[in-house]
């Protein structure tokens, strides 16, 4: 298994943001607020709290996968799927920008996606077999 190749570099970044993006809310409190004060508010209760833990666990169990280059496409999956329902709960209704314009928008959300499609099927390098006419 040869972890440094298959987008390495884009794999490393987006597993860098999954995790300073779930670790730090292991220690905080916020996840207990964003299952309490936000899950269960929006109609998950009484599993707003474990359903924040396993979102949060997602986060650093797909980025031991992007590091470790197994199980991409499900990991990616699941991952994008998060994001989704994210923007349909959280960012659509802030508009695109995530600062400047606007916050809390979709646009971080939006690049992870297309991220997460390029790691899991390699569209530019079948765009260059294809412009190069092979």
């Amino acid at each position: 298994m040869n972890i440094f190749k298959d987008h390495f570099m884009l794999r490393f970044a987006i597993a860098v943001i999954l995790l300073m993006h779930s670790v730090p809310s292991f220690f905080n409190n916020s996840m207990n607020e964003f299952g309490n004060l936000y899950l269960n508010q929006k109609g998950f209760s009484p599993v707003g709290v474990p359903l924040a833990w396993a979102i949060k666990l997602s986060h650093v169990a797909c980025a031991i996968c992007l590091l470790m280059n197994i199980f991409i496409k499900p990991a990616s999956l699941i991952f994008i799927l998060i994001l989704i329902v994210g923007i349909m709960m959280v960012h659509f209704s802030e508009g695109w920008y995530v600062v400047g314009a606007g916050r809390n928008g979709i646009e971080f959300n939006f690049l992870l996606i297309f991220c997460l499609l390029e790691v899991m099927f390699g569209f530019t390098n079948k765009l260059k077999t294809i412009a190069a006419g092979k």
